[in-house]
């Protein structure tokens, strides 16, 4: 019983990038605690929380199994205590926002492809309430001046940051995994990081930003969405990269904390318009 815990519990981390698969999962989680054991920790606690809260309601045990409810949790783990401090404050926030980004999570997912909106909506109350209620505040991010485009730091940190993590090296664990499970979709995710960092260079957006990975992860995320082995396919994912990258500048001017909304707006309007000309097609 245990074992099958653990392997829901790994699928949940290894779905943050569509992959249903425990080894992968596994593998991100050696990745993240690479860089950051707090992180590493955040990704268990919000995975355990989204993922029993299920159980709890009692959704789907197939959606469970394949840790559907495991990954949005997964990622309000980590992103609370990339945001604030760690400490019993910030771990309840956690568990109530995992909480939440299940019930999310089993709402939306009736309606449309929920992808990672169930995160971003969670963690975007939560960092709403805690402001409101004064509880913890976001310190000011600040990032030093750069008059360079650094490829390898944009490709692997393009992928590392899907996970709000700023490693090359956890970036290249990352893509390890996605190998693990499948090539094709590490493929995507190295061409998603490719695109959107060049496509942020063309659009002369900062150094900074760019090397970080920071126009990339949406942009992997999209490209492993949708990208297919059909050519037509890589043209979808491809549009929706470039889209990804212009909705994280307009969201960031407008300043809102992106966080993977980009990511799950381009896929949408990707997924419409692709619904629309079928439709036509159809008539």
């Amino acid at each position: 019983m245990m074992k099958n815990y653990f392997k829901i519990i790994l699928r949940g981390i290894g779905q943050v990038m569509l992959q249903n698969n425990a080894l992968t999962g596994l593998i991100f989680l050696m990745g993240i605690f690479y860089n950051s054991w707090i992180f590493g920790l955040g990704a268990l606690l919000g995975n355990l929380a989204g993922t029993f809260s299920a159980r709890l309601f009692k959704y789907s045990d197939e959606d469970i199994k394949n840790g559907l409810y495991g990954f949005n949790g997964t990622l309000v783990g980590i992103a609370v205590w990339y945001f604030y401090d760690f400490n019993f404050t910030s771990a309840l926030a956690i568990i109530i926002g995992a909480i939440l980004s299940t019930v999310v999570m089993h709402l939306m997912q009736k309606r449309l492809p929920p992808f990672t909106a169930p995160f971003v909506i969670s963690t975007w109350l939560i960092i709403i309430g805690l402001g409101f209620f004064k509880l913890a505040s976001i310190a000011p991010s600040t990032l030093s001046p750069v008059n360079f485009f650094d490829l390898f730091s944009a490709i692997t940190l393009g992928s590392g940051q899907v996970m709000f993590q700023a490693s090359a090296a956890t970036g290249i664990i990352f893509f390890i995994a996605l190998l693990v499970n499948s090539r094709p979709a590490a493929a995507y995710a190295l061409y998603g990081s490719l695109l959107g960092g060049f496509f942020a260079l063309a659009l002369a957006l900062p150094f900074n930003m760019i090397n970080l990975g920071l126009f990339g992860y949406n942009a992997v995320l999209c490209a492993i969405a949708l990208g297919e082995k059909k050519f037509g396919a890589f043209l979808w994912a491809t549009l929706a990269i470039l889209l990804s990258v212009l909705l994280n500048l307009w969201l960031g001017l407008a300043g809102v904390i992106t966080l993977t909304a980009p990511f799950v707006l381009a896929a949408w309007i990707i997924l419409a318009i692709k619904r629309f000309f079928k439709n036509k097609l159809l008539k």
